[in-house]
């Protein structure tokens, strides 16, 4: 008994790829320790001095709750929006062959490389009453800019990367005699893409969803110009915590910081459940 469950663990050892596995495992829990665990728990640390009542009241102002609400609210939208168009994107991508296919292939990534301060500002500039896209709607009294619509695309922006890089090697491994062979069973193109393409692109879109999202919980530098700040109407929750940083109140900085980790921690745990409920629904790993 003790031999084969020796042996089972040598193999087990020699099938690792990467050498070292106490070593690499350490340097692994002790790298997520530094740079994740231990500032959060500063953060966390930090909100537990103000007390249970205090961290209530500033949980509860009407300013903070606003705030989540715009943020939480846009965020969502956004990366409802991207989890949908994102995957039109990654499909022509995929099945198509195009002129100008690499370029636009290089678009997609452009809102990683662009700064964010510059998306935030170009953005502004074109949806502002006055700016090329923002004076078509002005007329019909439309604002875009300074109001929670322009928050709204400024995630849009930043965050379709994230649904299309993810969508799209999972498309890339579907072949394309799988829609034929639904095809010739009698399957149209929706039940095509709602029966067969869809379960095995499910978690994919979940994880670009998840992505998005939290990138536009926490997004600061390109929403900044366009949002307008205005209290009660288009202030993020980031800038509020900057606004109670520069204030010197530092229990009210952690504390809605603590908030928006509590919030952000839920909704992405939530969309693990359910990206692992999916995986076992349909049968991936």
């Amino acid at each position: 008994m003790s031999n084969n469950t020796s042996g089972n663990r040598w193999k087990w050892r020699q099938s690792s790829v990467i050498p070292g596995f106490g070593l690499t495992f350490g340097y692994t829990v002790i790298y997520l320790f530094l740079i994740i665990l231990i500032p959060l728990g500063g953060l966390v640390w930090s909100t537990a001095k103000l007390g249970f009542a205090d961290f209530i009241a500033i949980a509860t102002d009407s300013r903070t709750l606003n705030a989540l609400r715009v943020s939480f609210g846009t965020a969502f939208i956004a990366a409802l929006v991207n989890a949908f168009f994102g995957v039109i994107v990654a499909w022509v991508l995929t099945r198509y062959r195009f002129p100008g296919r690499r370029f636009v292939d290089a678009i997609v990534d452009l809102p990683f490389a662009l700064p964010t301060a510059v998306a935030g500002i170009a953005l502004t500039t074109l949806y502002a009453n006055r700016g090329w896209v923002g004076a078509l709607f002005e007329p019909f009294g439309i604002k875009i800019a300074f109001t929670p619509t322009g928050i709204v695309i400024a995630l849009i922006f930043i965050g379709l990367p994230f649904v299309v890089r993810t969508v799209q090697p999972v498309m890339e491994e579907i072949d394309r005699q799988v829609e034929e062979v639904a095809a010739t069973l009698g399957a149209n193109r929706f039940q095509t893409i709602t029966r067969v393409l869809l379960p095995s692109l499910t978690p994919a879109i979940l994880t670009g969803f998840a992505l998005a999202f939290a990138r536009g919980v926490g997004e600061y530098g390109s929403v900044i110009f366009i949002a307008g700040n205005i209290p009660y109407v288009s202030e993020i929750a980031p800038l509020l915590i900057v606004i109670r940083l520069e204030e010197f109140n530092y229990a009210g900085a952690t504390a809605i910081a603590t908030i928006m980790l509590i919030i952000s921690f839920a909704m992405l745990f939530l969309i693990n459940l359910i990206q692992a409920w999916s995986r076992k629904r349909y049968g991936y790993v």
